[in-house]
């Protein structure tokens, strides 16, 4: 009886280890399906937002002045790159944020334009020429947009970039307040021209990126142009270049954030320099860069960026992104131009 006793005990102990099992895996299975749904979730890009709306909404008075809305763009970039769902994904340490590799690269994308567009106006748009001093809060801000973009704590990636907005915010309503004279904008051509320099010099190093996704042979061409150039190190006459497949996705969503940062701050500078375009009649070219520049917005119905040979079976969506940026910035470069006449 005793034998029967022990024989049954040992049964129902093999059971109930099993169950327990068999629960782990079960709760296993539910998180990894609940933390599959959240990070696809929090993969959603951001839609577009209306920069003239945000100007107004972020104005003292409600009436947006000169340079309103750029400064207003610039801070929506940054409360969407904190607030948008997941938050800020590039420095998460935990699951599912740490799994996820695509939005943090767009996050970066967008950040790189902040930075441009800071450094901007604290050097130029801000200042009527280069003895004048520049504006405190904007000469605080822009460091505080190239902290380090990973950090976890002490301090926090968030918390430096939260600082950058209350500062640009600090800007903008001395901006449209018109009892204070002492933050300023100034929309000349010149200012519009070198903000452009350093986008079209982004935009050309993202699309040799993009196109070396299928790998190449290029000629060097870093000294072209001038005889007496020299540089540091001797380099080959012949360079291969190819993007690591691993960094084929991220490459191509860092251009998707760029892009889309892109598009809404050009929208606002069409804006606040639109006396400028219009007298040098760059108006219609600096649409035509929008315009170029939302068909990088399309919808990527794959669930993969695919990577095929030029002219392959498969599609190679690196190689598209390329080409219309490559478009954009061959336009940004003609409206250099236009800006610089007299």
């Amino acid at each position: 009886m005793e034998r029967l006793e022990r024989i049954w005990l040992g049964i129902w102990d093999r059971f109930a280890t099993a169950r327990k099992l068999q629960l782990v895996l079960l709760v296993l299975i539910i998180w990894l399906l609940v933390s599959l749904g959240v990070g696809v979730w929090w993969s959603s890009e951001p839609d577009r937002f209306d920069v003239v709306r945000e100007a107004s909404a972020q104005t003292t008075t409600g009436k947006p002045v000169t340079g309103t809305h750029t400064v207003a763009t610039l801070i929506t970039l940054g409360n969407t790159l904190l607030d948008k769902p997941g938050g800020y994904l590039s420095n998460d340490r935990l699951p599912p944020g740490i799994w996820l590799d695509n939005m943090p690269a767009w996050e970066f994308g967008v950040l790189v334009q902040m930075r441009d567009m800071g450094r901007s106006l604290r050097k130029s748009m801000s200042r009527s020429q280069s003895q004048s001093t520049e504006d405190p809060a904007l000469a605080k801000a822009e460091p505080l947009l190239h902290f380090n973009n990973n950090s976890w704590i002490l301090p926090s990636t968030e918390g430096e970039y939260r600082k950058a907005i209350h500062l640009l915010q600090d800007y903008a309503d001395r901006l449209s307040d018109e009892n204070q004279s002492n933050a300023q904008f100034y929309a000349r051509a010149d200012n519009l021209r070198d903000w452009l320099g350093d986008v079209s010099t982004r935009l050309g190093s993202l699309s040799q990126r993009l196109s070396a996704s299928v790998g190449q042979r290029r000629v060097n061409t870093d000294l072209a142009g001038e005889t007496g150039a020299r540089q540091s190190t001797v380099s080959d006459t012949e360079i291969d270049v190819r993007t690591p497949w691993l960094e084929i996705d991220n490459v191509f969503y860092e251009a998707r954030g760029t892009t889309w940062a892109l598009l809404h701050l050009l929208e606002a500078v069409e804006q606040d320099f639109g006396e400028a375009l219009d007298r040098k009649g760059a108006r219609a070219s600096l649409r035509q860069i929008i315009r170029e520049l939302e068909s990088t917005q399309s919808t990527l119905w794959s669930p993969m960026v695919l990577n095929g040979t030029e002219f392959g079976f498969l599609a190679n969506h690196s190689l598209v992104m390329a080409s219309y940026i490559s478009r954009a910035n061959a336009a940004i470069i003609d409206l250099r131009d236009l800006l610089a006449q007299g």
